[in-house]
């Protein structure tokens, strides 16, 4: 266990904002986040690598990470397996074993910032796929009583974007350990975005060159958060109903969109292209010219700026299109 206090939370959050916490306190087991729990007082704020959060200020509380790590094959049957991964492994390690192994599910979520953990908070997602498609189980503890639950895919409430952990739960569990359910004959999901015009004309495709395709694109149009302060796509990208849909395409018939469960989801970034976002900059923070999902720190900038850039942003899309988009990104 490691505990600190005025703690500089530059190093946890990829934005880049130099904050610190009142406390912070890192465990590496459920035993010695028990043994923590017992003892919180005030504000409490669990956190993975930082990357979907933007600080407002410093935090005047306790700041808990996870530590546990570990990846261990539980369960092997003739088509799948279950693999627990503990919560503080980095995510795209997780991915790059997962793929080492021969096992599919999680190729298209590679080079996702953040860690394990998060990923059962924030049903992460890219390229047609969810992390609730390959979830099977959420270990967590209680942060007020301490005691354990085991949560099934369908207690966590997973929709695009969300959880019972980012609503009914948030801030009262942290989750220790989750359980994939990995294919041992992967279907390769190559419909969305380019991934098929990257991976050309390749036959006998398997997992590893799709997790490689999404490597590519990810670093072709993301900047690193080393050089430029940010946290991933900033917005969530917005479902709407067909009416709408509709009404809006009449005006902009090149939009592009995608079926979704509950309506059709368009693309947030390609709106703000669309409203001359791309590139330009309020302040210190400005909208990444490679992708209009991303906001980034060009260097001091304030969370204030920010978030302006952020409101200013969704008003000219609302306007434009009479569409809400909302961040992605937590603001503390």
């Amino acid at each position: 266990m490691k505990e600190y206090t005025d703690y500089s939370l530059l190093n946890h959050n990829t934005f880049g904002m130099d904050v610190k916490a009142k406390h912070y306190v890192e465990y590496d087991s459920e035993e010695e986040l028990k043994t923590i729990v017992s003892t919180l007082c005030g504000k409490v704020l669990h956190i993975g690598g930082g990357s979907n959060l933007l600080f407002k200020g410093d935090f005047e509380g306790t700041v808990l990470h996870s530590a546990i790590r570990g990846i261990e094959v539980v369960e092997e049957k003739t088509d799948d397996v279950l693999v627990r991964v503990g919560a503080g492994e980095v995510w795209d390690d997780f991915v790059d074993w997962a793929v080492s192994n021969g096992y599919g599910g999680v190729e298209n979520l590679s080079l996702i910032p953040g860690e394990v953990g998060a990923s059962a908070v924030q049903n992460i997602g890219a390229y047609g796929v969810e992390a609730k498609d390959v979830i099977a189980l959420v270990e967590a503890i209680e942060l007020q009583s301490g005691q354990k639950r085991v949560f099934g895919t369908e207690e966590c409430d997973y929709s695009y974007r969300q959880s019972i952990f980012k609503n009914q739960l948030k801030g009262k569990y942290a989750i220790t350990f989750v359980t994939y359910r990995l294919q041992k004959q992967p279907t390769l999901k190559l419909e969305y975005g380019n991934i098929k015009a990257v991976l050309g004309d390749k036959e006998n495709l398997t997992i590893s060159d799709v997790r490689q395709a999404i490597i590519d694109i990810r670093n072709a149009k993301l900047p690193d958060p080393k050089v430029l302060g940010n946290a991933g796509s900033f917005f969530m990208n917005p479902v709407v109903s067909r009416e709408k849909f509709l009404s809006v395409q009449k005006d902009y018939p090149q939009m592009p969109f995608y079926e979704v469960e509950g309506g059709v989801k368009i693309p947030a970034g390609w709106m703000i292209d669309q409203c001359g976002w791309k590139g330009k900059a309020l302040g210190r923070a400005a909208v990444h010219d490679k992708q209009a999902l991303v906001l980034v720190n060009l260097g001091g900038a304030t969370s204030d700026e920010i978030v302006t850039l952020c409101d200013t942003i969704c008003k000219d899309v609302k306007e434009k299109f009479g569409i809400d988009i909302h961040p992605e990104v937590n603001l503390i």
